[in-house]
């Protein structure tokens, strides 16, 4: 992956739509002043390249979805002779159960995270199609119980009390 170059406005624009996928353009231009046409274009740019893959709305779905199984799964791997971890990693993240997959240091070489709609469907998934990968070579499973805060949003309501009721 080769470095792009973007200009101070252009990571403004990019900050601005990080926080906030909704503002217009035009809300952009009067936060930098500079012309509506210029960020249009910087943001038509930004999407040719692939710098903006998207836009999303954060959702905290364990309100939503309450039985959903997410799980961190460490992937040890073999790494294959002139491409690494690039063609493991890619036979990983091709299955729909997988949302992602990062290249770590440490003692293992990959994060998976894997969602499912039962604990079964996922540990069947684990053990199965991502255990039975050439160059897999061992995988540590974590279950995923609460998240508190994603995205840099937090999850929790926080005007709950957090002092254990009393009863007399």
């Amino acid at each position: 992956m080769k470095p792009y170059k973007v200009d101070k406005t252009g990571e403004r624009i990019l900050e601005i739509l990080a926080g906030n996928g909704k503002v217009t353009p035009d809300e952009i231009s009067r936060q930098l002043n500079v012309p509506e046409s210029t960020v249009k274009k910087m943001i038509q740019k930004f999407e040719n390249d692939r710098i903006i893959l998207g836009y999303r709305t954060n959702v905290n779905w364990q309100r939503i979805r309450m039985h959903d199984v997410k799980a961190l799964i460490e992937v040890k791997v073999i790494p294959e002779r002139k491409v690494g971890f690039d063609a493991v990693a890619e036979s990983i993240y091709k299955f729909p159960e997988v949302t992602s997959v990062t290249l770590l240091s440490g003692g293992y070489d990959l994060l998976v995270l894997v969602e499912g709609e039962t604990l079964r469907e996922v540990a069947l998934f684990v053990s199965e199609k991502l255990a039975t990968i050439k160059g897999v070579q061992s995988t540590v499973s974590h279950f995923m119980l609460k998240k508190y805060k994603e995205d840099g949003v937090i999850l929790v309501d926080l005007y709950d009390s957090k002092r254990l009721p009393i009863t007399l």
